[in-house]
């Protein structure tokens, strides 16, 4: 019976599809905002937690970021978002509080959040097309709702520059406030399959259809992530040497280890070696039965 090892193979890859429908999510504040989240979490639950903070109107100008397309790891390297990364990671000193949340299963309805706002603290909403990359500041007293809405990354070498120049539009758009008391939502969506067929087809492995239906099994190669690789590998060219080489790898690791190993056998066997101790006497002839028969 393979029922067992079918289901658990199907779990699994029901808990990687889940990994693949995530996104990253992003929260900083000039504010003292006491909120936290672990790193995977789901969006009903996380927009719960941030409903709560924003039903206190800790600020004047609330940015609510939409970022079509992402993932977390579009936002691990320190070169493709500093803006960001230096919010959340407390260098900037305006900011007071921070969070983030790495995995979130589902998509965060923005449109709930900017209402919550708009009843509770009597904010006005205001749009930005990010594509085009021109808008206007009201500079007036009332609280203030903006929304950004960037479009898709790309799907390949243009991914981590879309993102800088992104990373760049939020700054200069934080730098024109009229106030500095802000909160920052800046959310993401999953890449769709529309946009991995549009900008990239990759090639699939298909199992043959002449197998039983009990055991059968979409397994399909998803090679993706090569091309991203590839296409970031590009874009790293100005990065330090030791970021873009990996020169300590496990099989290296594990060759010291063997050989040290070895070398501590051989040098414990050249030690018994030396240590044995034979006299001269023991190779003289006179020694001998017939040396002892000369005696008598």
């Amino acid at each position: 019976m393979r029922l067992p090892g079918i289901g658990a193979c199907a779990l699994g890859m029901i808990a990687v599809n889940a990994f693949e429908n995530t996104s990253p999510f992003v929260f900083f504040s000039t504010s003292e905002i006491l909120a936290s989240s672990p790193q995977i979490a789901t969006a009903a639950s996380l927009s719960r937690t941030i409903n709560i903070e924003l039903g206190k109107c800790p600020s004047d100008i609330y940015l609510i970021v939409t970022q079509p397309g992402a993932t977390a790891a579009d936002y691990r390297s320190q070169h493709s978002t500093p803006y960001l990364r230096r919010s959340v990671s407390g260098e900037d000193k305006h900011v007071r509080s921070s969070f983030t949340v790495s995995e979130v299963l589902g998509e965060i309805d923005t449109t709930a959040l900017a209402k919550t706002l708009e009843q509770q603290c009597g904010a006005g909403t205001l749009s930005i097309d990010a594509s085009t990359g021109l808008f206007d500041i009201v500079d007036d007293m009332k609280p203030r709702i903006i929304k950004v809405d960037f479009p898709a990354l790309p799907i390949g070498t243009d991914r981590s520059t879309a993102s800088r120049t992104n990373d760049l539009f939020l700054s200069n758009l934080l730098d024109m406030l009229p106030s500095p008391n802000y909160t920052v939502i800046y959310t993401t969506t999953p890449a769709s399959n529309d946009h991995h067929h549009t900008d990239f087809e990759p090639s699939m492995y298909e199992m043959d259809k002449t197998m039983s239906p009990l055991v059968h099994m979409d397994l399909k190669r998803d090679v993706s992530m090569y091309a991203s690789t590839s296409g970031n590998s590009t874009n790293g060219i100005s990065l330090p040497l030791f970021e873009r080489y990996q020169y300590f790898t496990p099989g290296l690791f594990m060759g010291l280890v063997v050989g040290l190993l070895l070398l501590s056998i051989l040098y414990v066997a050249i030690s018994a070696v030396s240590s044995l101790q034979v006299s001269y006497a023991s190779f003289d002839r006179e020694n001998g039965p017939a040396a002892q028969k000369k005696l008598f």
